[in-house]
């Protein structure tokens, strides 16, 4: 064999050979020698540029720590940006995320959602346990949200009771009822009223139902239920007879309200004897009476009222008062 022929023979075996490599190979060690061989790295996320190091992408086990040591195959233009076909709006948080270990979370739901995509596609592990927890804190902060029924007839707010597990407040507000005039101080302490409904809500709600503005003969009065049977009541008003005209009393008996608020959470540990067994001591405001009545043969519901008239005795001022109950 001629020289020429040994020549020609292995520039066709390298062209052979050159042929038979995949087209990315060069670019592999391209890129394999840019981002080992560097300490810091571009990068191109959807047109979004960031600039960082390869310590701060090889901090957790992910798609960018692969990237870096070469185990994932990327794209690297002419200016040495590697390039990511992902939407950059998030990366830089995904960035701060490693480079700090934690990072503030918007409180919308949807971007929320939109990062812990992100998380998952980069693998960034801890990125996606902590939004999952802020996920998880936004559904208990939405399930705690009082959620108000429509309640259009006393059969339906019965039903509601029986059927319901946990306590009931009620707060029956009627003041369209009224056919007296209020006392002076009336409107304040039935504004009071609804304002300790209101407190109790936010502080309660979850571990009792509240209902309020139920349709009835009272004007101002709070009834409490465990079991879907009414425990305890406490009325708020009395028709106060004066000399020339008749007004109705409203009470705030805030102490009593809530001491009975309290004492119908017992019914959450199953503790029905400590109530029907609660003795007569506890103490009651100023021109309040307590009755009890027996329900069913068995137990006996609480009925706190003031008194329900007072008439003034028109013999002149200083005289004794009259209570006809």
């Amino acid at each position: 064999m001629s020289a020429e022929a040994s020549v020609g023979s292995h520039a066709a075996d390298s062209a052979q050979f050159d042929v038979s490599q995949p087209a990315c190979h060069s670019t592999d060690e391209h890129r394999s020698r840019g981002l080992l061989g560097s300490k810091y790295v571009k990068l191109n996320v959807g047109g979004s540029l960031h600039y960082t190091t390869v310590q701060t992408l090889s901090k957790e086990e992910s798609l960018l720590r692969s990237i870096c040591n070469g185990g994932t195959e990327v794209n690297i233009d002419s200016e040495g940006w590697v390039i990511l076909d992902r939407c950059g709006r998030h990366f830089g948080l995904v960035l701060n995320f490693l480079r700090d270990g934690s990072v503030p979370l918007p409180e919308d739901h949807k971007e929320l959602d939109e990062i812990l995509k992100e998380a998952q596609y980069y693998r960034v592990q801890g990125l996606v346990q902590h939004c999952v927890s802020a996920m998880q804190k936004q559904k208990d902060v939405f399930e705690s949200v009082c959620r108000i029924p429509m309640i259009t007839s006393a059969k339906e707010e019965q039903r509601m009771i029986a059927t319901c597990r946990k306590p009931v407040v009620k707060l029956q507000n009627n003041r369209g009822n009224n056919k007296y005039s209020y006392t002076s101080n009336s409107d304040d302490n039935l504004l009071k009223n609804i304002e300790l409904f209101d407190k109790l809500v936010l502080r309660f709600n979850g571990r009792v139902l509240f209902v309020k503005d139920v349709l009835g003969d009272e004007i101002c009065c709070w009834s409490f239920y465990g079991e879907g049977r009414k425990i305890a009541e406490v009325c708020c008003t009395s028709i106060v007879y004066a000399t020339e005209k008749k007004q109705t009393k409203v009470e705030f008996p805030e102490a009593r309200i809530f001491e009975e608020t309290l004492n119908i959470l017992i019914y959450e540990n199953g503790g029905l004897h400590l109530l029907d067994s609660r003795g007569s001591g506890s103490s009651l405001g100023a021109g309040q009476s307590e009755e009890e009545g027996a329900v069913g043969g068995e137990r006996r519901v609480r009925r706190i009222h003031v008194r329900r008239h007072i008439m003034h005795d028109e013999r002149g001022p200083g005289q004794q008062t009259v209570y006809k109950d």
